[in-house]
């Protein structure tokens, strides 16, 4: 995999692994900590807690102001799960093939009040029609930046 079909962006956050990752593998908590404008609301969401699981998004493309789509779902199914230490999941329209890319978080404890969280979209396994398409990455680095920003507020201030 070369790096230019991966981002990603690190921040460290004052918080246990344990607390970071109870917040990511629950859908609403990525509408809370979203920093792209794009996640709506979880449909039916429960808590994530095995590789194929799968949590389906309301999204609207508009606050990124690029890709005129209006409102859709997507279906998200898990497709890493460690623990206190990774989720990453694809991303399919609802209806329409997954191209093959994934988002994650990987948690890297400091220490037992610290964690360096690492954010990241991988679209390495997509199939090369797919990579000719689509402008990757779909999500820019600076939404991943500011989910990271985000994550760290409500992580710490719970009711933020």
């Amino acid at each position: 995999m070369s790096d230019s079909e991966r981002v990603s962006v690190v921040r460290r956050v004052p918080a246990a692994a344990s607390e970071i990752f109870a917040l990511i593998t629950d859908p609403h908590g990525h509408v809370r900590i979203d920093g792209s404008g794009m996640l709506v609301a979880p449909v039916d969401a429960k808590r994530l807690e095995q590789v194929g699981d799968t949590f389906e998004m309301d999204m609207d493309r508009e606050p990124l102001g690029d890709v005129p789509l209006g409102r859709y779902k997507v279906i998200n199914t898990v497709t890493r799960f460690s623990r206190d230490a990774q989720l990453e999941w694809g991303v399919a329209g609802v209806g329409m093939p997954n191209v093959g890319h994934v988002y994650g978080y990987l948690l890297d404890p400091v220490d037992a009040t610290t964690t360096d969280v690492t954010s990241y979209c991988d679209w390495s396994g997509s199939p090369e029609r797919w990579k000719a398409r689509i402008t990757w990455p779909v999500v820019p680095v600076a939404s991943l930046e500011k989910s990271l920003e985000n994550l760290a507020r409500v992580v710490v201030t719970p009711a933020g």
